[in-house]
């Protein structure tokens, strides 16, 4: 069977649905993946096909629009940037994804920022589609909406919240929806009409986010989908000669944020490692921190987490759904510094499962906090031993296998 799996957004947006294309692929499926040229090397280093989707997410991050997003953080105000910021690109979005639909597919999987467009595409192709979720979208009475911030509202204040939240999310979509519609001869259709028996699988652990009671029986938690292992990926020298030349460092990066002052932070990093006595290794990310290399800092580019995580003694991150599961997967204590979206949800996680003494939020970022923050992780052993046991729950889970179970009742 051709599969097409098309996500949209940051690294970690669609870093492990190339995991979970490998997967599909040793399954004997055929696998493409529609996503953005930013990403197409990766996609093809791992045997699948690449497929382009319009739009460069670190350009649009970076843009104003991008910037008041930043600045909105993840209180209720974030939504409406959202709206502003997405529909600049959502029609050339839903292009994209019809675009590559078209070169043959026998299935489409979506993410949350593609699924209203792709259900269209596939519609339109007479093929079923299925949605693969990072982060819980849907309304519940359990938990406030994951991008409004960590405060409950109650039962019914949450769900109340969350269908606020997922009908703004339909006004993002919608004058795209409605114009790819028109431009595949559909007839008019309402986003929350086509989501109401679309089935949805979360990339999560239930150890980490239960599955809540009040969902419907369509959504389901099926385990974390991990990165592909990158078999000819070599360490650098200069990563294996720091590493090997102290105490494991701490680990600082911010993925895909992008800073309006990056000096400024790295600035504040590097006050904050001194004062906490640790060595550090810092991370450019899309803001593109740096620091000149030292005895007690290196920085550097990408490295595969898996690798890079379980040698460090713990991970100061900006607690994007991707860096988040990587954190958990190394048993590493987590220092989350959340801006942004969905990024307070996984830190107030964090401190929940024990693995992290809370987050330090960009926005009132000093080297003081975080300091202190990074001390609390290193000094009490409950945090790394919390982190070990939570490591081990994830070990033994397979997320993929849910996956291919529901693809088989969707097309068998």
């Amino acid at each position: 069977m051709h599969i097409l799996l098309a996500a949209a957004g940051s690294r970690g947006d669609v870093a492990p649905f190339t995991g979970l294309g490998t997967r599909l692929r040793a399954a004997g499926h055929q696998v493409a993946v529609a996503t953005h040229t930013t990403f197409a090397d990766s996609i093809r280093a791992a045997g699948l096909e690449f497929r382009p989707l319009p739009v460069d997410p670190r350009s649009e991050l970076a843009s104003t629009h991008g910037q008041r997003l930043l600045e909105a953080g993840g209180g209720p105000g974030v939504v409406l940037q959202v709206i502003r910021l997405g529909r600049r690109f959502m029609p050339a979005l839903g292009d994209g994804i019809a675009d590559a639909t078209a070169l043959g597919t026998d299935l489409l999987l979506t993410t949350s920022t593609t699924t209203a467009l792709g259900q269209v595409a596939a519609e339109a192709a007479g093929i079923p589609s299925m949605g693969l979720f990072l982060q819980p979208l849907a309304p519940t009475r359990e938990f406030a909406p994951a991008v409004t911030g960590t405060r409950s509202l109650g039962g019914p204040g949450n769900l109340l919240a969350g269908r606020a939240v997922q009908a703004a999310a339909d006004q993002l979509f919608a004058p795209a929806v409605r114009a790819l519609r028109r431009r595949l001869g559909l007839p008019p259709r309402r986003i929350a009409h086509a989501r109401r028996n679309h089935p949805v699988l979360h990339g999560f652990s239930a150890a980490v986010i239960p599955r809540p009671a009040d969902w419907h029986p369509n959504l389901d938690v099926a385990g974390y989908w991990w990165p592909p292992h990158e078999p000819q990926w070599q360490p650098p020298a200069r990563l294996l000669d720091f590493l090997a030349a102290g105490p494991p460092p701490v680990f600082v990066g911010f993925g895909s944020l992008v800073v309006p002052d990056p000096e400024r932070l790295t600035a504040t990093v590097l006050t904050a490692v001194r004062a906490a006595r640790v060595r550090a290794i810092l991370q450019s990310g899309w803001s593109g921190l740096v620091a000149g290399d030292t005895d007690d800092v290196l920085t550097i580019g990408d490295v595969p987490h898996e690798w890079l995580f379980p040698r460090v003694a713990a991970v100061v991150h900006h607690a994007g759904a991707g860096t988040t599961a990587a954190a958990l997967r190394s048993g590493t204590p987590a220092i989350p510094v959340p801006a942004q979206l969905d990024a307070p949800f996984w830190s107030a996680r964090l401190a929940s499962l024990g693995v992290s003494p809370g987050p330090v939020p960009l926005r009132g970022l000093t080297a003081d906090r975080l300091a202190t923050a990074i001390r609390q992780a290193l000094d009490d052993p409950r945090y790394r031993d919390r982190a070990a046991s939570v490591a081990a729950t994830l070990a033994a889970e397979d997320g993929t296998a849910k996956v291919l179970g529901a693809i088989d009742r969707l097309v068998g």
